[in-house]
């Protein structure tokens, strides 16, 4: 029987390490990135359309301001661009069920972008290969390969150059969520001005943190949690050093900024740990609104 539409879940990630090269001539860091998939997710749904449609993009769920609903939004470009690959007539309309913070540092843009590639070639039937898949979604951003993908990862060059990272065990992590989004390329170059008379080494996977995951030991993993772009978001947004600190005041193994902000991850020993430090959070009054998950998760995959 045909399919008529499909859906595919896909989460958010956590930066539990970033290492952000110096700035290249073509405006582009080197990155060093140990991703973690976590359980908050976006649903996308593609729904095949009349013929002469084009692409369409409805945004739902209780993440949605700010979201275009236009030919700029990620997923929709990833419909084009597998479009163009395969040689099909992209009439779909896609749906977004948002849940993963915008703006948040967690990916959710490049996760919306990974679920559309995953549906439209389960849609279409097109029978891509998973290097195929990875490589359209090298073109869309460098954080939408590893949303392909989940589980834990280490990312090199852009991000986009993906390693399976040896990961034991179940983490709990708790994340302050912000209102109001910060903008990536406003951090980068935060941080290319802070470090603009400093000599900046090239970036290295860090050993602790991997032995860290290896052991499966939440406290280990973190003390090695780090991320060159915190200072940058922190500088940008001084509020989050203080969301930084409650957080750890209050128990937490390990507290950092996710990808470029403003979302702040909390690691912590378990479920309970985690509950506490969030009914602890949202009463100290430094955070808009909490959310609880566990890592690592699958990638996109259709449900």
């Amino acid at each position: 029987m045909a399919l008529n539409s499909v859906t595919v879940r896909v989460p958010a990630k956590v930066n539990l390490q970033l290492s952000v090269g110096p700035r290249e001539s073509n405006g582009y860091h080197n990155l060093v990135s140990v991703f973690q998939a976590v359980s908050i997710f976006d649903d996308v749904t593609i729904t095949k359309s009349h013929a002469g449609s084009g692409v369409t993009i409805a945004i739902t769920g209780d993440q949605t301001h700010g979201v275009p609903e236009d030919g700029s939004n990620l997923a929709v470009k990833a419909a084009h661009l597998i479009g163009e690959k395969f040689d099909i007539d992209t009439d779909v309309h896609i749906e977004v069920k948002k849940s993963i913070p915008v703006a948040g540092g967690m990916a959710g843009g490049s996760a919306d972008a990974a679920a559309t590639l995953v549906a439209m070639d389960a849609l279409f039937k097109l029978e891509a290969t998973r290097e195929e898949l990875l490589e359209l979604g090298s073109q869309l951003g460098s954080d939408v390969p590893f949303m392909i993908a989940g589980g834990t990862a280490v990312g090199t060059g852009r991000g986009d150059q993906l390693t399976a990272a040896l990961s034991r065990g179940t983490y709990h992590w708790v994340f302050a969520l912000s209102s109001v989004g910060l903008s990536t390329p406003a951090v980068y170059s935060e941080c290319d001005r802070m470090r603009a008379e400093l000599e900046v080494a090239d970036p290295k996977v860090s050993d602790t943190l991997m032995q860290a995951l290896l052991s499966g030991d939440p406290e280990l993993v973190g003390k090695s949690l780090s991320n060159d772009l915190q200072n940058p978001a922190c500088s940008l947004r001084p509020a989050l050093t203080l969301v930084l600190e409650v957080g750890r005041e209050y128990g937490a193994l390990g507290a950092i900024v996710s990808g470029s902000g403003p979302t702040v991850a909390f690691l912590v020993a378990d479920e309970e740990a985690g509950l506490d430090l969030a009914v602890a959070l949202t009463a100290s009054g430094v955070v808009g609104s909490v959310a609880r998950a566990t890592g690592p998760v699958h990638g996109a995959r259709v449900i």
